[in-house]
C-alpha cells in the first residue's frame, strides 16, 4: 500500500529476497484505474556508463555478428537510456527493456553484454543491464552539482561551465531571431552531392588559398560557400583514424569527408575538431570538403593559434595551401543598425558540461535497486589525467551518495592500449589517466580491470569487448557472488629495493605465480585490417618487455634485463649504473608482458613521484 504526494508521485519497497525469479506480472492500481507490467523477472540490476567504449555495440565487436546470433537467453536484458543532457535533473527517462537474442543483443552494449553474459550463467539468476553512456563525453559531465562541493575548484569549474552554456544558449535564441528579422538566415541544400563530389579547376572551382578571407578569392564575403581539397594517405592508410582540426573558421560549418557528412557547427568557434574512422577513410585520396555560413561578413578560415592540420597513423598533413572554393550563393551587406548580438565566450557542446550527463541520464535512474555499476571511462579526460585523481572518485562517491545504499561495487576498465607505440620511454598522458584510475582502488567496494594488453594501435575502441566484459565479470564474482577462488587481479606492486645495478620489485596477487606472456613475431594495429608489423623488442636480454630505469638525471631508460626471481622482478639497465626508480607499461601503448598464471596482466604502475605532465591541465 503505498500513498501519493501532491505530485501524483509515490513509491513502495517490495522484500523479494525469498521469491524465484519469475517471469511475474507486475501491477499497480489505484483510484484511477491499472496498470500492468507483465514478463517481469527478480535478479541483478547493474548500470553500464562511461563513453564510447561501454557504448560500443555487440555487432560492431569482434566476433559480435556470431555472438548475437547465439545470444538467445531470456535472463539477459538489457534497457537502453536514450541519450539527453540538462541544466537540471530529470525526473523521466525514455527507453525499454529488451530481452537477449539473436534480433536483439547486437544492440547490447559489448562490455555489458559479456559481463551479464558471465554473471547469468555462473548464479543463474536473472541480469538486467540499465545501459546509460554517450561516447566522447568526460566525467565531470557525469556528475552531479552536488558531487563537486567537496572540491571547491572543480565546483567552481563546474559552475563556470553551467553558466557559459546558459549565457550561450540565451545567444542561440537571439541570433536566430536576428537571422530571421534581417533575412539573413541560411538555406541548405537538400543535396550536397554536387559540392561534396571531387572538383576541379574550371569546373566552376575557383583556386583560393587558406587560411584566407573567401572576399580576396572572389567568393561571398556574406553567404555559402564550399571549399574542397584533397588529402592523400599512403599505401596502408586505408581504414585508418584520421583528426581534422580545422583552424579558426568565420562562419558556420558543415563537414563533409568522401561524401559522408562528419558533423556541424552552426555558430563557429565551438569545435573545429571532427574524425574520420574506419571504411570511410582511404589510402590514396580523400576529399576533404567544407560548407562555410556566414551571414554578416568575413567569411573564411583565418590565420590564428587553432591548428589547421590533418592527424594520421603515419604523422600529420598541413591543410594549409592551395584549395578550391566555390560560391552558393550571397547576401548583402548589413545596414547601420543590424549588427547581430553579441556572442558569449566559447562553451561546450551539452554532453560535456559539468554535471548534464548526470541530470538528464542517472538521476532519473535513482533509487533504482542496483547491485553495482559497470564503468568505462577516460579517454575524453587523459588531457586532464591529474585532475582525474580528484574527479574519478567524486564520481564514485556522488552516485553513492545519491542512491543511499552505502558503498555498492564500483568496477571500472583501465583504459587499453592507444595509438603509437614509443620507441623511448617517456611521459604519457594516458599513462597519468591510468594512475588516475588505479588511485581510485583507495575507496571501498571498487575493482579495476586492467585492459593494458587488450588495445589497438590504431583504433581508440579496441574491437576485443569479451576481455573487458569478463575480466569486470571476475570482479563480481569474486567479490559480490562469493566465488572466492576466481582470480580477480593480475600482479600489483607491493614493494621495490635498489641493489647496486639492480632493481627487485616485488608484486602481490601473483595467483599461480608471475608470467611473462609469449610475445609474437608481429601484430596488427587495427583488427579491422590485414596489416601487420613486427613487434619490436626494448629488452632483448630477458623474457619480459615494458620496463623502464632512470637514475638522478631522471632520463629514461629500456631495461636491458628484466627477470622474473621467485615472487619478483629484478630489473638492471646498462645504461643506468645507479638507478633510482622503475617505471613498467608507462606509455600510450606500451609493448609489455607482465602477467600471473590466472592469466590476468598486470598493470602499469611507477616507483616514482615525479611530477605529472598533466599537473596543470584543469576542466
Amino acid at each position: 500500500m503505498a500513498t501519493a504526494d501532491a505530485a501524483g508521485k509515490w513509491s513502495v519497497v517490495l522484500d523479494l529476497r525469498h521469491v524465484g525469479p519469475g517471469p511475474f506480472e507486475l501491477m499497480a492500481e489505484g483510484a484511477h484505474g491499472r496498470a500492468v507490467a507483465a514478463d517481469v523477472l527478480v535478479g541483478e540490476v547493474w548500470l553500464c556508463s562511461g563513453q564510447s567504449n561501454m557504448e560500443l555495440a555487440l555487432a560492431n565487436s569482434k566476433d559480435g555478428a556470431a555472438e548475437a546470433a547465439r545470444s538467445a537467453n531470456p535472463r539477459l536484458r538489457q534497457f537502453l537510456v536514450e541519450k539527453a543532457s540538462a541544466l537540471s535533473p530529470l525526473e523521466t527517462i525514455k527507453g525499454k527493456w529488451t530481452v537477449a537474442g539473436p534480433k536483439t543483443s547486437r544492440l547490447f552494449t559489448a562490455v555489458g553484454y559479456y559481463f551479464g553474459k558471465k554473471i547469468q550463467m555462473a548464479t543463474h539468476a536473472p541480469v538486467g543491464l540499465i545501459h546509460a553512456s554517450w561516447d566522447g563525453t568526460p566525467a565531470e559531465a557525469w556528475t552531479s552539482v552536488e558531487g563537486f562541493a567537496t572540491d571547491p575548484a572543480l565546483q567552481e569549474a563546474a559552475e563556470k561551465a553551467q553558466r557559459e552554456y546558459a549565457d550561450f544558449e540565451q545567444f542561440k535564441t537571439a541570433y536566430h531571431a536576428w537571422l530571421v528579422q534581417t533575412g539573413h538566415q541560411d538555406h541548405p541544400r537538400n543535396d550536397p552531392t554536387p559540392f561534396t563530389d571531387r572538383a576541379g579547376p574550371g569546373t566552376g572551382w575557383k583556386t583560393l588559398t587558406l587560411p584566407g578571407t573567401f572576399a580576396d578569392a572572389g567568393l561571398p564575403d556574406a553567404g555559402a560557400a564550399w571549399v574542397q581539397r584533397i588529402v592523400t594517405l599512403a599505401e596502408g592508410g586505408a581504414g585508418r583514424g584520421v583528426d581534422l582540426y580545422l583552424g579558426d573558421i568565420h562562419g558556420g560549418v558543415e563537414v563533409y569527408w568522401n561524401g559522408k557528412k562528419l558533423g556541424s557547427n552552426e555558430y563557429g568557434g565551438v569545435s573545429t575538431h571532427y574524425r574520420a574512422r574506419g571504411a570511410d577513410v582511404l589510402a590514396g585520396d580523400n576529399v576533404l570538403v567544407l560548407r562555410i555560413f556566414q551571414p554578416v561578413g568575413g567569411a573564411g578560415i583565418v590565420p590564428g593559434p587553432a591548428a589547421f592540420r590533418a592527424d594520421h597513423q603515419d604523422g600529420s598533413l598541413p591543410l594549409a595551401g592551395p584549395w578550391l572554393g566555390k560560391a552558393e550563393f550571397a547576401l548583402p551587406a548589413l545596414s547601420p543598425g543590424q549588427e547581430p548580438p553579441a556572442k558569449p565566450p566559447t562553451t561546450r557542446p551539452p554532453q560535456e558540461v559539468a554535471g548534464f550527463l548526470y541530470n538528464g541520464m542517472i538521476a532519473p535512474l535513482v533509487p533504482c535497486a542496483l547491485r553495482g555499476v559497470i564503468w568505462y571511462q577516460g579517454e575524453a579526460n587523459t588531457s586532464r589525467a591529474w585532475q582525474y585523481r580528484t574527479t574519478f572518485p567524486r564520481l564514485i562517491e556522488d552516485w553513492r551518495a545519491r542512491w543511499g545504499r552505502g558503498n555498492f561495487p564500483f568496477y571500472f576498465c583501465q583504459l587499453a592500449g592507444c595509438q603509437t607505440r614509443q620507441a623511448q620511454p617517456g611521459e604519457s598522458a594516458w599513462a597519468e589517466l591510468r594512475e588516475a584510475q588505479t588511485l581510485a582502488l583507495a575507496l571501498p567496494g571498487t575493482g579495476e580491470a586492467v585492459l593494458i594488453d587488450a588495445g589497438e594501435e590504431n583504433d581508440i575502441h579496441p574491437k576485443d569487448k569479451v576481455t573487458p566484459g569478463e575480466r569486470l565479470a571476475r570482479l563480481a564474482l569474486a567479490k559480490d557472488y562469493g566465488q572466492t577462488g576466481t582470480a580477480w587481479s593480475g600482479p600489483v606492486l607491493d614493494g621495490f629495493r635498489v641493489d647496486g645495478n639492480s632493481v627487485r620489485l616485488t608484486f602481490r596477487h601473483a595467483d599461480g605465480g608471475l608470467v611473462a606472456a609469449p610475445l609474437p613475431q608481429t601484430y596488427r594495429p587495427s583488427s579491422l585490417l590485414p596489416e601487420t608489423k613486427p613487434v619490436v623488442r626494448r629488452s632483448p636480454g630477458g623474457a619480459l618487455e615494458g620496463f623502464a630505469v632512470c637514475g638522478v638525471d631522471r632520463q629514461w631508460k629500456w631495461a636491458t634485463t628484466a627477470a622474473i626471481e621467485g615472487d619478483g622482478v629484478v630489473v638492471t639497465c646498462t645504461d643506468v649504473r645507479v638507478p633510482v626508480a622503475v617505471r613498467y607499461a608507462w606509455g600510450d601503448d606500451p609493448l609489455c608482458n607482465l602477467g600471473n598464471g590466472a592469466g590476468l596482466p598486470a598493470g602499469p604502475f611507477r616507483t616514482d613521484d615525479f611530477p605529472a605532465t598533466t599537473r596543470e591541465e584543469k576542466y
